[in-house]
């Protein structure tokens, strides 16, 4: 019973976060500049928005979900639950943001929902507990994730997609919050609580500047897919969530695969020459120059 709790958190979770994120990305796309060189500035060009201080509040929502989720459940069938917020957001991009999905971008979506029933299915069997790693292990995976976050968020701006990096910079963040949370939570160490505080408002300012720079999907389906992924191997690995045996254990990895391969596939550089943060929002919600080609395939998008 306590495990079937846990995962329905994880669902309404996934709901609320992934709502959050397109809510949040189309307000903040239509702000001025935000700069962590003027903190003040970008905050209250942040929280006097009545639309992006709405999804924030949700977002938080969500987050609370999650971490009541991670009292029944163990991480990686959490967090695995979680990556529906991927679908979500797709969902909400296609539906509500006037933006005609891809075919890889469809395939996402369908790959996450298939890998979320193949989880669901292999939980027939007794899902695994967590048990308490050594607090220098679990440092490990959380500077690890900060130190790669700091990478991604410096390489040019020409190696992913628009705010791809950045993107992903916030996912690993978010992951190492989610690592301390559970640590935390299991009795590691308290002093994890400041760590996953830390590491949640650095992954926040991380995100809104990315939010500015990409598309939805692009970007906050970027840090979905690390979010999602490394708790999910921390779990495994860090946290010895073990994996069934036989056909349920087999099915569980296949689940895991596909919600990692649609993460993947929405979060991808979709075309050399098209502008996705121009084609993910509104006309002129983005301070973004149209690269050669961008207006024609935002045209062929809508058609």
């Amino acid at each position: 019973m306590s495990l079937a709790i846990g995962l329905c958190l994880a669902l309404l979770s996934a709901v609320a976060i992934g709502g959050a994120f397109f809510v949040e990305h189309s307000a903040a796309s239509a702000l001025p500049e935000l700069s962590l060189r003027r903190p003040a500035t970008s905050l209250r060009h942040l929280f006097t928005s009545r639309r992006w201080l709405a999804g924030y509040v949700v977002g938080w929502g969500g987050w609370g979900l999650y971490i009541l989720a991670l009292r029944f459940a163990p991480l990686s069938l959490v967090q695995t639950v979680a990556a529906g917020g991927v679908g979500v957001l797709a969902l909400a991009t296609w539906r509500w943001g006037g933006v005609r999905l891809r075919r890889s971008e469809v395939v996402g979506v369908s790959a996450c929902l298939i890998g979320l029933g193949a989880v669901a299915v292999s939980l027939a069997v007794a899902a695994p507990s967590s048990a308490r790693p050594e607090w220098s292990n679990t440092m490990v995976w959380i500077a690890a994730c900060v130190g790669a976050a700091g990478v991604l968020a410096l390489l040019p701006r020409t190696a992913l997609a628009p705010g791809a990096g950045l993107g992903a910079a916030a996912g690993l963040l978010y992951a190492a919050a989610d690592i301390a949370t559970k640590g935390a939570l299991i009795g590691v160490g308290w002093l994890l609580v400041p760590i996953l505080l830390a590491c949640t408002g650095l992954a926040f300012a991380t995100l809104q500047l990315a939010f500015q720079r990409g598309g939805a999907l692009q970007t906050a389906g970027m840090s979905a897919l690390f979010t999602n992924v490394v708790p999910i191997s921390a779990g495994v690995v860090l946290f010895r969530e073990r994996v069934p045996l036989g056909a349920f254990g087999i099915m569980r990895l296949v689940g895991f695969a596909a919600v990692v391969l649609g993460a993947v596939l929405l979060a991808r550089r979709l075309a050399p020459n098209a502008d996705v943060a121009v084609r993910a929002q509104p006309s002129g919600a983005v301070d973004v120059k149209p690269q050669a080609g961008a207006q024609e395939s935002r045209q062929a998008d809508r058609d």
